[in-house]
């Protein structure tokens, strides 16, 4: 039995990598390797939103009751890393190196900030309270 803890903390380990992949790439001032990678990282992220806002922040907030509670907040740190998605697509656009690092460190802090809350005080509530818990990791999976 994989918990929701396990899947997701796992799940935010595949993009963490997939944006370390993309960091090396800028680095490098390799544009084309950089988009491929920070798209890739970009597209798994926004796989991780949906399976959090359309499959557990609903279930949890249904049987939990807590609607402006914790998956409130994780809904606006979402829209906020949209933001920065989309200032990443303009420094690609722009091949401006500066900016598309200063988005990668603000990402990666933001993203590491907003992971922890979701593994030390969502998750572990989910898997506490959710009376469903493995179905909704066998949804989760079959979605990825």
């Amino acid at each position: 039995m994989t918990s929701i803890q396990e899947f997701m903390t796992q799940h935010h380990k595949q993009c963490d990598d997939l944006l370390v992949d993309a960091e090396g790439a800028i680095a490098a001032n390799d544009w084309t390797e950089f988009a491929l990678g920070w798209n890739a990282f970009e597209k798994e992220t926004l796989h991780h939103f949906e399976l959090e806002e359309q499959v557990l922040f609903p279930e949890f907030e249904a049987q939990t009751g807590m609607v402006g509670g914790p998956t409130n907040v994780m809904r606006q740190e979402h829209s906020q890393i949209r933001a920065m998605f989309e200032q990443m697509q303009q420094a690609i656009a722009e091949q401006n190196q500066e900016r598309a690092i200063g988005v990668i460190e603000s990402t990666m802090l933001f993203i590491q900030q907003h992971n922890m809350k979701e593994e030390q005080i969502l998750y572990p509530m989910s898997d506490n309270r959710l009376n469903n818990g493995e179905e909704l990791v066998a949804r989760m999976k079959s979605q990825s």
